[in-house]
């Protein structure tokens, strides 16, 4: 009888420890589904601020991108509007060494190139009449005449290479 005893309490803690445990699964399965929804929750929040911000920066973007083509635009119109100017300037300061005679224009020349604007001369030169730059490299001093020279061959090099 005292097995049995025995048998009974031993068998009645057990159910006992087993209906503990069980509820304990239980309560902790709650606590892992509330934690659960807490972590769902937090990420979709984040997940939904994450969105905003990309939208928002994809909308800087896109503005940064249009402000950036029309600064380009600009530019570009800029140095259109410079490089007509400097056409004109050239073509206007070619026709007065044109009517120039070409011992005063040489003489002009020579100081310009003496103060170090031997592209300006060049420049002026590639506009002037073919006739008009061959009396000019007469009276240009030799050594301005030859860098000159080069220049113009230089120049024809990569026309024809361009």
């Amino acid at each position: 009888m005292f097995s049995k005893i025995v048998i009974f309490l031993f068998f009645s803690t057990f159910l006992l420890g087993a209906e503990e445990t069980s509820s304990t699964l239980i309560k902790q399965r709650i606590e892992i589904k509330e934690l659960k929804k807490e972590l769902n929750s937090f990420y979709n929040k984040k997940e939904k601020e994450y969105q905003d911000r990309k939208k928002e920066l994809e909308t800087i973007l896109a503005q940064i991108e249009k402000e950036k083509a029309e600064i380009k635009a600009l530019h570009d119109k800029n140095l259109s509007i410079l490089q007509n100017m400097e056409e004109t300037v050239n073509s206007k300061t070619a026709k007065i060494y044109n009517s120039m005679k070409p011992k005063i224009a040489a003489s002009i020349f020579n100081e310009m190139i003496s103060d170090g604007r031997i592209e300006d001369v060049f420049d002026i030169i590639l506009k002037l009449k073919e006739k008009k730059v061959t009396l000019l490299m007469k009276y240009l001093s030799v050594p301005n005449a030859a860098k000159l020279t080069l220049m113009l061959e230089d120049f024809k090099v990569e026309n024809e290479k361009g």
